[in-house]
């Protein structure tokens, strides 16, 4: 779907949750053994990412074909168990607290969910690519997180993803949000897991010349607006992800994305300086250049600017009176 969407599926009827989870999933095959087929899924999503909660009041076992996508399962009640995916050598089982990569994108897996109550949470992989600015598309290198304390701030990157960006009603005229909040999550599973992106090491320092960055400087500055990477960047300028990071780090002591969060914030301080009184609130103001948190938005800007956000809305304001 191109706009977010949210849907809710509630039925003790095993054909139609097969059917259900095909359209959502993909091609599947389910079965269990219980009279009792009882199903209730709700899903918030967009093209590149949605976040689904599934309970099951039954046993079912599944035989899915390749997603196509980043699988990502929080398990909070009930188990999985004899989990297979192919190329595997072993069967997994997981139980409630357990989060983990369902299976690589391009392969098929199988096995068997018990009265569970999980999370479903899927991202197309090329966002992990774009975030990670790397010249080879990312894999994920095991289905495990490195650690718990990553598997928490990924989790903390679902819940709230789903909860407070995947979730708001008027979500659809915030795309900067969305891609800001998908990205984040993006990075977070880039922290959680290994990944193919820490073994490559493309670029060289003799492509962070001034040039490149000034290239890369006005790209941004043309296009705050858009949904930009180190990526977008390296390609605006011509050289390697890593000889931007570079550039930025070497001439500016600064990230790139630290650069364009500041030429936001400009454009930001200048719609709030324009505003007529009643016209906007920092809130929307804050939603439209990407801030999926007011509060980080207001300490970003003191910081900048000396005064809080609403300081500048309100002198405004009171001029024009």
């Amino acid at each position: 779907m191109s706009t977010p969407g949210h849907v809710v599926f509630d039925s003790d009827d095993l054909d139609r949750t097969e059917e259900f989870l095909c359209y959502s999933y993909a091609p599947m095959r389910i079965g269990s053994g219980s009279r009792d087929a009882g199903a209730r899924i709700t899903r918030v999503a967009t093209e590149t990412v949605s976040a689904d909660e599934l309970d099951l009041h039954f046993d079912m076992s599944y035989d899915v074909d390749p997603l196509g996508r980043i699988c990502l399962c929080d398990i909070e009640a009930g188990t999985i168990e004899d989990h297979r995916v192919a190329g595997w050598t072993e069967s997994a089982d997981f139980a409630p607290g357990d989060l983990f990569s369902f299976a690589p994108p391009d392969r098929p897996y199988s096995g068997r969910i018990c009265r569970a109550r999980y999370s479903i949470t899927m991202l197309d992989p090329a966002v992990l690519t774009r975030v990670a600015g790397t010249e080879k598309p990312v894999k994920l290198l095991d289905h495990i997180p490195v650690s718990a304390a990553g598997a928490e701030h990924l989790r903390n990157a679902i819940t709230y993803l789903r909860d407070q960006v995947l979730s708001a009603p008027d979500i659809g005229e915030h795309p900067l949000l969305v891609s800001t909040a998908t990205q984040h999550l993006a990075a977070a599973v880039l922290t959680a897991f290994p990944t193919t992106a820490s073994e490559e090491r493309a670029g060289s320092d003799l492509d962070a010349h001034p040039q490149a960055l000034r290239r890369a400087i006005a790209f941004i500055e043309a296009n705050p607006h858009r949904d930009l990477t180190a990526a977008d960047l390296a390609q605006a300028a011509g050289v390697s992800s890593r000889a931007v990071q570079l550039a930025f780090r070497r001439h500016l002591d600064l990230t790139p994305m630290a650069y364009l969060r500041r030429v936001r914030l400009d454009h930001a301080r200048a719609e709030l300086k324009a505003a007529a009184p009643g016209q906007t609130t920092v809130t929307q103001v804050a939603a439209r250049w990407g801030y999926t948190r007011p509060s980080v938005f207001t300490a970003h800007y003191r910081a900048a600017y000396g005064e809080l956000p609403s300081r500048t809305l309100q002198d405004i304001s009171t001029k024009s009176i």
